[in-house]
């Protein structure tokens, strides 16, 4: 009986490029995915901060009074028992171009969470529907 044994394949130098060792470098692409994760998560706290308080909500609730320079829009806002809310109004025309804005601070009863406003906004022309943009905490 013959017996044979294994040999690792010897390869001409430079021929085949650079052999690896079989070592993974994992170090290096964990550690961008953390980065890209808190940066992540940063901008998703900032923009939530920003743009999505849900103790302020505002809903339309019609509006009235449409002349060549005027809507009246009327709202409600849920606001913090007793705080106000300062909310951006915006007039646009049939074809959807913006003729008016506003910005209004309203103020609730003491130990109320809605506020009903009624408030006009001044437009460059004929507004065929008014909007609240959003609501906020004073600055």
């Amino acid at each position: 009986m013959s017996e044979t044994r294994a040999t690792a394949p010897v390869f001409p130098p430079g021929r085949y490029g650079r052999r690896r060792d079989g070592r993974r470098r994992l170090l290096g692409p964990v550690i961008v995915a953390a980065v890209v994760l808190v940066a992540a998560i940063a901008l998703a706290v900032r923009l939530y901060s920003q743009y999505g308080d849900p103790n302020y909500d505002a809903q339309i609730v019609r509006w009235t009074g449409v002349t060549e320079t005027r809507i009246t829009i009327d709202f409600t806002v849920r606001v913090p028992a007793g705080e106000s809310a300062t909310c951006g109004l915006r007039a646009r025309d049939y074809d959807g171009n913006v003729v008016g804005t506003r910005t209004v601070t309203v103020r609730a009863a003491p130990g109320s969470r809605t506020i009903q406003a009624s408030e006009p906004v001044t437009t460059t022309a004929k507004a065929f529907v008014g909007e609240v943009l959003s609501c906020r905490a004073p600055a």
